[in-house]
């Protein structure tokens, strides 16, 4: 009967103390959402006629024109917003997503970051690019942040030239 009550006290204990490590991995969670809650990305166009800022989510917070954003047609306006949005929602992606590995990614074995990157590489069709913590401040980010394949207009899911919202597939 004594070793019996001895292996369920030996359970017990490792039970405990496997509750006291998920406790204290989760200890950071309001920490975490904190840190995420204050995320933001601004990315200027390369000429300086946009800026976007992005916050937690990808959520665009502000779209800034300059003066000079008013000479360009409006293809040349649109293209040129929709690059740097991007890019600002993809900086304020993966740094949410360092944020998260930072929290738990030891401690789950899971590297958010890079997949967050492959998977907007695959989205983007372009190869994945380094951490945030490696790359150049956000205005130089946005010299190099138009997408290798730009999708045709008839691909591209905002083309309503002829009216319609609906997809043709």
């Amino acid at each position: 009967m004594s070793a019996q009550l001895d292996e369920l006290i030996a359970q017990f204990e490792n039970f405990q103390a496997k509750v006291r490590q998920a406790e204290a991995s989760f200890a950071g969670v309001g920490d975490m959402q904190e840190r995420i809650s204050q995320v933001e990305n601004a990315v200027t166009s390369p000429d300086g006629a946009v800026t976007v800022v992005a916050g937690a989510g990808g959520t665009v917070t502000d779209i800034r024109l300059a003066a000079g954003a008013t000479r360009l047609d409006s293809a040349q306006l649109s293209a040129l917003i929709m690059n740097t949005l991007r890019q600002a929602v993809a900086g304020a992606v993966q740094q949410q997503a360092g944020i998260v590995d930072d929290a738990f990614g030891d401690a789950f074995g899971v590297n958010t970051s890079e997949q967050v990157r492959q998977a907007q590489a695959e989205a983007w069709g372009t190869e994945a690019e380094e951490p945030a913590s490696e790359q150049p401040a956000p205005q130089q980010t946005a010299q190099r942040a138009t997408p290798r394949r730009r999708p045709g207009p008839r691909d591209d899911d905002d083309y309503f030239e002829d009216n319609s919202i609906l997809r043709r597939d």
